[in-house]
């Protein structure tokens, strides 16, 4: 056993690139995981990680002894899993990773009553935007959009089938500025960006009766999407330009009167998110009830 557990410490810390990354996302100390491969090296007389001030490595030999273990150890939590099968209500830990959007507009809608059925569930949510590889990164399942999915994944659909981008600014903008009668018209107006953590500037698009238009608006504001999205609602909540979001998201802002809609008849609309994970023959039982559990709901 204590063989077993120096060979997950192992597998986690070259997972995660280092022994602070996997401390976090296994629930130990770096300490404790540092110690335990240093026995698990020891005791086959072979350096398995490269340590370095800022980065961990496999050699060679860890390289290859993670490759054969990668699935070993998934096939004996699999095995372990079955067990769950058996208890009356599902437990253990559900990781999901999601964008901000989705921890925003989707997750609340279903996480309260799912854990209020299964409260023996323990769920951890890591909200990025950045592109990530599900396994690598330790979690169960994600929450992305279909251009942005990795492949050869399972996918549910999850949240609204049917989603748009709006365009809005303030009344107070509006009276000062004018209102746009057509997309074109944006690129006189002061409008606040987004940036992917690529780097890369989206455009807006608009679509109307087949007819598309794509516009590089220009604006004094430039903020990190997801992240910086709150920032720059405020922003145009304040009259310091026009915003182009989610509509669920700006939909409050439209109810309490801060933001007007901007060119409703052009917004377009894309599919809703969808539920992802790796196409096992048997799920993890705290899985298996969160993808029952959305597929009961109704949107």
């Amino acid at each position: 056993m204590a063989e077993l557990q120096d060979i997950g410490a192992f597998v986690a810390v070259a997972k995660h690139g280092g022994f602070r990354e996997a401390a976090r996302q296994t629930g130990n100390s770096a300490s404790q995981l540092s110690e335990a491969v240093r026995r698990l090296e020891a005791g086959l007389g072979v350096r398995l990680l490269n340590r370095t001030t800022r980065s961990v490595a496999t050699t060679d030999a860890g390289q290859r002894l993670l490759e054969q273990l990668e699935p070993a150890l998934g096939a004996v939590e699999s095995a372990l899993d079955v067990v769950n099968g058996f208890r009356e209500r599902p437990a253990g830990r559900l990781r999901l990773n999601v964008p901000l959007s989705a921890a925003k507009l989707i997750l609340p809608r279903i996480l309260p009553p799912f854990m209020a059925a299964y409260p023996e569930i323990q769920v951890e949510v890591n909200v990025e935007d950045s592109f990530v590889d599900l396994l690598r990164s330790g979690c169960d399942a994600g929450i992305r959009y279909e251009e942005r999915m990795e492949q050869d994944m399972v996918a549910i659909p999850i949240g609204p089938r049917r989603q748009r981008f709006a365009v809005a600014a303030s009344p107070t903008y509006l009276a000062g500025h004018g209102r746009p009668k057509r997309p074109q018209d944006l690129l006189q107006h002061i409008c606040l960006r987004g940036r992917f953590a690529s780097g890369a500037m989206p455009a807006w698009e608009f679509e109307q009766r087949g007819k598309k238009i794509v516009i590089e608006p220009a604006g004094p504001l430039i903020v990190s999407l997801g992240g910086g999205a709150e920032l720059a609602v405020d922003a145009a909540v304040a009259g310091s330009g026009m915003i182009n979001l989610f509509e669920d998201w700006l939909q409050p802002y439209f109810d309490r009167g801060e933001l007007e809609p901007v060119l409703e008849r052009w917004w377009p609309s894309f599919s809703g998110p969808s539920l992802y994970y790796p196409g096992r023959r048997y799920l993890p039982a705290p899985l298996r009830a969160f993808v029952d559990f959305i597929q009961a709901m109704r949107w």
